[in-house]
């Protein structure tokens, strides 16, 4: 079977329609759902009948290191729900595992495509690859509209009143919130306009095994949550034994949620709640504005000359949680086995890395990238320069986690631990420390103020 064609064959596009109908195509990427979709709602009220479709990229997949990748079943199950009401009414996704310039010219060969509508994606390599997309099609003179959809404010649309960028977290949120509008967080009734799709008889979504992958065994998180835990968000959030959090963090990801909702419901029940949603577009904010910290540099120059000691058996005693700090080792454990991590916990496994074991965050960040169900690389990137001090409005270099601490403060009946370092009362874990914390604070200390100081003496 030829991968790089649709999974429907030409055979089965002829019974279809007209090989060169006019179409318009509606492309999805983090955007998995029906409802409330910008770009699908513009793509289904223009006068061609939409192609939906969405492609997996070989230039993405190519790097997954494991065949049962989680994230890859968690975007396969949203395609098949989506599926769902579209063969209801005769429709379906079209879907390709092939690049995205080789999708389009099949689709190409095949239809009269007038237009092409998509979603905004922010990060480096998706604008890049929108940048390919849309010079092909323009020389096919095909249009090319992409919407703002994951995201309330875009790009540059949050200014200072003197039109800078804000690197500051606080005078951000605040000029988010004067600007917020009922318009703005309104729904589009996209899934009412279905009807508009294009009728074929669909042969299902393309299958993992067909791919080369396997289907990963994981329980992904529900994409409802209920108001009781919003309200109680700011006073339960810090505990990571609680199912105090949302995890609805891989549905904003992939798009299977609406941020328009959400924001909808943080306006409603909690502004602590609301807050986090506004660091998302914050860190999303500093990605396009500073483009290099995508490209793996620091916020702050002055954190390039950091002598990094970059010890791989550390790393890998952190990658694997047998670092003998509970509260690190547990969050790793986590990680590792379900691909979620509290955010709690994730700032302190990521300062132990960076300042108890001296690793260049960039390894961190890389780890997590692998990991994590809900990765995104502005959000990731941001905490791994927060953690570091490298990046803007970073936690001070002079700032140290003392896991101990955090453990007693958060976890201080060790439920958590107990769940994932079931030994951590052991003789021998007690005595398995990878390094002493006080001894790692006055090295780390040490080692950024030389080389702050010898960049700019200012800077700290």
């Amino acid at each position: 079977m030829d991968l790089l064609k649709p999974i429907d064959d030409k055979s089965c596009f002829r019974k279809m329609q007209n090989p060169k109908e006019k179409i318009s195509v509606f492309w999805f990427r983090r955007d998995l759902r029906l409802e409330d979709n910008i770009g699908l709602f513009h793509a289904l009220n223009q006068k061609y009948p939409v192609l939906l479709v969405f492609i997996f990229d070989k230039s993405i997949l190519s790097k997954l290191k494991v065949k049962n990748d989680r994230r890859l079943t968690f975007i396969h199950n949203s395609l098949l729900e989506i599926e769902k009401p579209l063969n209801d009414i005769g429709s379906g996704v079209k879907t390709f595992y092939s690049t995205p310039l080789e999708a389009f010219q099949v689709l190409n060969e095949e239809f009269e495509v007038k237009s092409v509508f998509t979603n905004s994606d922010y990060e480096p390599y998706a604008i890049k690859r929108d940048k390919e997309i849309q010079e092909y099609l323009q020389e096919k003179g095909i249009e090319f509209h992409s919407y703002k959809d994951q995201v309330i404010f875009e790009k540059d649309e949050i200014k200072s009143n003197t039109g800078g960028t804000y690197t500051v977290f606080t005078p951000y949120s605040k000029k988010w919130k004067s600007l917020i509008s009922g318009e703005l967080v309104s729904s589009k009734s996209s899934e009412s306009h279905l009807h508009n799709s294009l009728k074929f008889p669909a042969k299902g979504i393309i299958t993992l095994s067909e791919m080369g992958f396997d289907k990963s065994n994981d329980a992904f998180p529900a994409k409802t949550v209920k108001a009781e835990l919003i309200e109680a968000y700011a006073e339960k959030r810090n505990f990571p034994f609680l199912p105090a959090t949302s995890r609805l963090s891989v549905h904003l990801r992939f798009g299977t949620v609406s941020i328009r909702e959400l924001v909808r419901l943080g306006l409603k029940h909690s502004e602590t709640w609301l807050n986090e949603l506004i660091w998302r577009e914050f860190y999303m904010s500093i990605l396009w504005n500073f483009p290099h910290v995508g490209n793996g540099k620091s916020f702050k120059s002055a954190y390039e000359d950091i002598n990094w000691r970059n010890n791989e058996a550390e790393f890998q005693i952190w990658c694997e949680g047998k670092t003998g700090y509970p509260i690190v080792d547990a969050g790793m454990r986590e990680l590792n086995e379900t691909g979620f991590m509290h955010n709690r916990v994730r700032m302190i496994v990521a300062s132990f890395l960076v300042k108890h074991l001296l690793v260049d965050w960039r390894w961190g960040e890389a780890y997590f990238a692998e990991k994590l169900l809900d990765f995104d690389l502005s959000a990731n990137n941001g905490g791994w320069q927060w953690a570091s001090g490298s990046g803007c409005d970073a936690a001070p270099y002079f700032r140290v986690f003392n896991p101990t601490l955090q453990m007693e403060k958060f976890d201080k009946e060790f439920h958590y631990i107990k769940k994932w370092v079931p030994e951590y009362n052991s003789f021998s874990y007690m005595n398995s420390m990878v390094v002493n914390h006080e001894f790692a604070r006055k090295r780390v200390l040490e080692v950024y103020k030389k080389a702050l100081d010898k960049s700019n003496p200012n800077i700290a």
